[in-house]
């Protein structure tokens, strides 16, 4: 069953979901953009009878406090660090990542500061490096250095109806794919 909680971290309070039975084999959900852990709704049930699940909504997503850009550092850095702080929060010794989209260079970062943790990692869609992004995310980084109102309002696509509703629904398609991969992946 899944239940839902809140923990502070770093004067936040960060929103997860969890479910199985922590002396199982644990999988860290790490979702994408704009999305939050709601977007793992189908796949946690999936595996929570063979595995503890994890999935927290970052800073600024989901239910997760969204303090203001100009009091918190939305990088992937940043964002790191605080997903950092509440692994150790939870005590979260071994993990598997399962990292998508925006989760890949939160994920591998969290790798990169203590591989001894990390049992496996299963990437979906994720880039970590700049040449991966591609033009869309040049425009973005642009937006970041000049926000100006015009590029905001272009930006808006990322949160439209579609785009959202896209990812949702085409998602739900790819449950049992993913199923087979981390029983291929990871040991029960």
């Amino acid at each position: 069953m899944v239940t839902y909680h809140t923990l502070e971290v770093k004067d936040l309070n960060i929103f997860y979901r969890k479910a199985g039975d922590p002396d199982k084999p644990i999988i860290l959900l790490l979702h994408g953009f704009p999305s939050a852990s709601h977007m793992f709704r189908d796949l946690i049930p999936v595996l929570e009878k063979d595995y503890y699940v994890i999935a927290p909504d970052y800073p600024g997503f989901g239910n997760t406090t969204s303090p203001d850009r100009k009091e918190f550092d939305y990088t992937f850095d940043h964002i790191t660090e605080v997903i950092e702080a509440f692994v150790n929060k939870l005590e979260l010794d071994k993990y598997a990542l399962y990292v998508f989209d925006y989760g890949a260079p939160i994920g591998f970062r969290l790798a990169m500061h203590n591989p001894e943790r990390v049992t496996a990692i299963i990437s979906q869609n994720g880039n970590i490096y700049r040449e991966g992004l591609g033009a869309k995310w040049a425009a973005r980084e642009e937006y970041w250095e000049n926000p100006t109102l015009e590029k905001r309002q272009s930006y808006r696509t990322a949160f439209a109806a579609e785009t959202i509703k896209h990812q949702y629904i085409m998602g739900r398609r790819k449950i049992q794919f993913l199923q087979m991969v981390i029983r291929l992946t990871l040991p029960t």
